[in-house]
């Protein structure tokens, strides 16, 4: 099991997951009611699915592909340690990874 912390983009809420390894971020975040659409289903077509990711925890994750840099140019409120929730498969090395929801909503939906 991997231990996910979701942080609101206002720092107020918290909200701890625990995870099974090989699950895919945006699954389990979609699975505990965050504020992710991930609409193109992981096929690099959209960014409504991006999260901040700790800074500690970003040098554990592997590089982004060019797509999701490319994706991840459309997103709002992206920051250096950006990724798409959907590009992000939990291991072992993730135990404890922190990610925070961005400072707008990129929910089409509008959750």
């Amino acid at each position: 099991m991997t231990r996910v912390t979701f942080i609101s983009a206002d720092g107020e809420r918290r909200q701890d997951v625990d995870a099974p390894a090989g699950s895919v971020l945006l699954d389990i975040a979609q699975g505990a009611g965050q504020p992710l659409e991930g609409t193109c289903e992981g096929q690099m077509a959209c960014s409504t699915c991006h999260v901040i990711v700790d800074a500690d925890d970003f040098a554990k994750l592997p590089r982004a592909s060019e797509d999701e840099e490319d994706m991840l140019d459309l997103a709002a409120a992206a920051t250096r340690t950006s990724r798409l929730a959907c590009q992000i498969v939990l291991d072992g090395k993730l135990d404890q990874l922190t990610v925070r929801m961005p400072g707008e909503f990129n929910n089409m939906q509008g959750m």
